[in-house]
């Protein structure tokens, strides 16, 4: 019996281990990195962005359309189509105007060139009205369909300023009302001199210390920029000192020496306080004043001069 060999295929060669392939490091960059980080997921990010392109790019478009005259011309067409719908400007109402001038008022508040009522400058027509000296505030608003409400605080008259030959009422502020003649000037205190109308505050400090003398003052001339001289209704005149504090001082005297001796009405022509230590009176001469007239400033100069003995 004859053996058979079987013969056992060979083995394929081993493939040799595939080593295995290192994977590559994904690297982030710092902004990736930073956003990540924010507390805010990316799709937020995504419409915030979004939006923020999206403003700038109208913001973009109306600048331009405003320097090309875009916008101007579509306000211009809408003020129109206002107006034709029956809202334009026919009436003023003003409110408050006692003293002033209300054609004055109706004239700036109807000076709008364009009378639609979206078309009205409503601070422009203040603005404007503010340059009236009468005026001391002003509130302009609309009331539709068709009027212009105006209401008005005025000034109030204190004095009338003279200068350079020119009459003006002032308020207690010194603006400058409105020009006056002799004739129609109104029963208030006379300042003359440059600046005079700057300097009614203070005059009003300065005869709140004499009350008494208030009444019977006629007006005051502000004096080289420094000082004040004040004349009576009865014809006399004070010269006070400078400075506002020796003022207030020589007036108050001045005050009561006229309550102790009645000093004023009686032909004195000036008293002169501007030297502190010394008091000069300025007596009429002969043929000035009536006789009656002059023997009384003489008397009022006597007593004057024996009170003060007395007080010495």
């Amino acid at each position: 019996m004859s053996s058979t060999r079987i013969k056992r295929a060979k083995a394929p060669p081993r493939r040799p281990a595939r080593t295995p392939k290192k994977r590559r490091k994904v690297q982030t960059s710092r902004l990736d990195a930073f956003i990540n980080a924010l507390p805010v997921s990316p799709a937020t990010l995504q419409r915030v962005a979004n939006w923020t392109i999206g403003v700038s790019l109208a913001a973009l478009i109306a600048v331009g359309a405003h320097a090309t005259g875009v916008t101007a011309k579509i306000n211009e067409e809408w003020a129109q189509a206002v107006a034709r719908a029956g809202f334009q400007v026919k009436k003023v109402e003003v409110v408050g105007a006692e003293r002033i001038d209300r054609l004055k008022v109706y004239d700036i508040a109807l000076a709008q060139k364009d009378r639609s009522m979206a078309a009205v400058d409503l601070e422009g027509v203040r603005a404007d009205l503010m340059k009236y000296g009468w005026i001391q505030d002003a509130r302009v608003s609309r009331r539709l369909p068709d009027t212009l409400v105006v209401d008005i605080v005025e000034r109030t008259p204190a004095a009338i300023w003279q200068h350079n030959g020119r009459l003006s009422l002032i308020d207690k502020k010194g603006v400058v009302l409105e020009p006056v003649t002799v004739a129609t000037m109104p029963d208030l205190p006379l300042v003359i001199g440059p600046h005079a109308n700057q300097r009614s505050q203070d005059l009003d400090r300065l005869l709140a210390e004499a009350s008494s003398l208030k009444e019977l003052l006629a007006g005051a001339t502000w004096v080289g920029n420094r000082r004040w001289d004040l004349r009576f209704r009865s014809g006399e005149t004070l010269s006070l000192p400078e400075g506002e504090a020796e003022a207030k001082k020589a007036l108050a005297k001045f005050a009561h020496m006229d309550g102790a001796n009645r000093l004023l009405g009686r032909g004195i022509l000036r008293f002169d306080m501007r030297d502190p230590s010394r008091f000069v009176l300025r007596l009429p001469h002969e043929g000035q004043v009536a006789p009656a007239k002059l023997n009384d400033a003489r008397d009022a100069a006597e007593a004057l001069a024996a009170s003060s003995v007395n007080e010495g």
